[in-house]
């Protein structure tokens, strides 16, 4: 059986909005609705030269890690499937995800389409350091990915503190040569990461790593950041530094003072964000149903 269709909520639906909605309910109604996700492309909107379309999905792929009731492997793999051909994503943003499992996505949607990978490690107390796999032998090392519809270039990792003692996520950025964009997916540590020192806070170090990293303008960055939006009711508040919700807004922010978002995790906070310097023209939640993460997408104008 094939996965439940993504959900999604828009802030700006209009004629595009309406569009997928519409592709939506086609598949609903299509008995071959994994061929027909074999053979589809972007919609056109999304692959004119004037826009460019970023989702970011943590994929809960990591079965230990209590991503087990989540969702089959195939489900997940599907989901982002759908995000490509019924919400236009040109680049999809993974957290949590299995190497084996991002290459097998980028096979199934074709030749054009094209990787980077970054494995999460795991440090011991010992000062060892080993890269962390996924439950199933074939699924590889677990980690963060962005596929893209186009050549990647530059692509790198972020220095950025890391637990000492604990499991060491990380940044990841790319670029877009041909759209002259910076992207950059993160996937951060939450209080407490460090097994050795549980009271010291990295997500400052690691937010402002993030952001320098950016170019001004011609960029799109976020991912699973585990913190909530800056506000009076979150405690870290303090470990935002500037340039997210100024100089670079948020998906799903409202207005210039807004600093708040639609959940995307099902504690009902907002824990994944997609920032950007170009001019926003959708952002949808997608409740996947195949992980704790909703997946967020964002079109933005580049032209």
């Amino acid at each position: 059986m094939f996965p439940t269709v993504l959900r999604a909520v828009s802030r700006r639906p209009g004629r595009r909005g309406r569009r997928i909605l519409a592709a939506l309910a086609v598949l609903l109604g299509l008995a071959t609705a994994a061929a027909l996700l074999q053979t589809a492309g972007p919609t056109p909107s999304a692959a004119s030269g004037g826009s460019l379309t970023v989702a970011t999905w943590n994929m809960c792929g990591v079965r230990q890690w209590g991503c087990a009731g989540t969702g089959s492997r195939q489900a997940k793999k599907a989901q982002v499937e759908l995000l490509v051909h019924a919400g236009g994503a040109q680049v999809v943003f993974l957290q949590e995800a299995c190497a084996a499992d991002v290459e097998a996505v980028r096979a199934e949607l074709g030749d054009r389409w094209h990787t980077a990978f970054h494995s999460y490690a795991w440090g011991d107390r010992s000062g060892r350091v080993s890269t962390v796999r996924c439950a199933e032998p074939d699924q590889g090392a677990a980690g963060l990915a962005i596929l893209s519809a186009f050549p990647l270039s530059a692509v790198g990792t972020v220095p950025a503190q890391q637990p000492s003692v604990g499991l060491r996520r990380g940044i990841l950025c790319a670029s877009l040569t041909a759209r002259a964009v910076r992207l950059c997916t993160a996937h951060l540590s939450p209080a407490g990461s460090d097994r050795a020192h549980p009271r010291w806070e990295l997500r400052d170090d690691q937010l402002k790593a993030l952001v320098t990293a950016v170019p001004q303008r011609r960029t799109v960055y976020g991912g699973d950041l585990n913190v909530r939006p800056p506000g009076s009711g979150n405690p870290s508040t303090w470990v935002w530094p500037p340039g997210p919700y100024t100089v670079h807004r948020e998906c799903d922010q409202a207005s210039p003072t807004a600093r708040s978002g639609r959940a995307t995790h099902r504690s009902g906070h907002k824990l994944d964000y997609l920032f950007t310097g170009f001019p926003r023209t959708r952002c949808q939640v997608y409740d996947t149903s195949a992980s704790d993460h909703s997946a967020l997408l964002v079109e933005v104008r580049t032209a």
